[in-house]
């Protein structure tokens, strides 16, 4: 299985060559479309403009502060513009350090729930 494999993603290019490039951004919109309804970053994001009472009974909204949540979604937008403008500028290098400095900006510099900084 491992040989058809590796035979498959030779014959990539070929048909890729013929296939327009809008019709494959178009494949590629549609397909990331399709898939917010079930991307957690997509959910927390209708959070914000939803009242808590009406809020859908997931497990990290039930276990969570509001706060908490919303302090976690904001900063993974953060991260989401900043990759983003790194991305579609041309400085190379900057592209390398961002895989560095991603990591300390993760979900463990949040305070725990319960923990003596989480209630405040």
């Amino acid at each position: 299985s491992g040989i058809n494999a590796e035979y498959g993603l030779l014959m990539i290019p070929l048909p890729l060559q013929y296939i327009p490039t809008p019709v494959l951004y178009g494949l590629l919109l549609y397909l990331a479309f399709s898939s917010l309804e079930e991307f957690q970053l997509w959910e927390r994001i209708l959070l914000l403009a939803t009242e808590q009472q009406q809020y859908p009974p997931h497990h990290y909204v039930r276990k969570v502060p509001q706060k908490v949540v919303h302090m976690f979604t904001g900063l993974q937008l953060l991260q989401l513009a900043v990759l983003c403008g790194l991305s579609f500028s041309g400085v190379s290098y900057l592209k390398m350090i961002s895989a560095t400095l991603f990591p300390l900006t993760s979900p463990s510099s949040f305070p725990r729930p319960g923990s003596r900084c989480a209630q405040r």
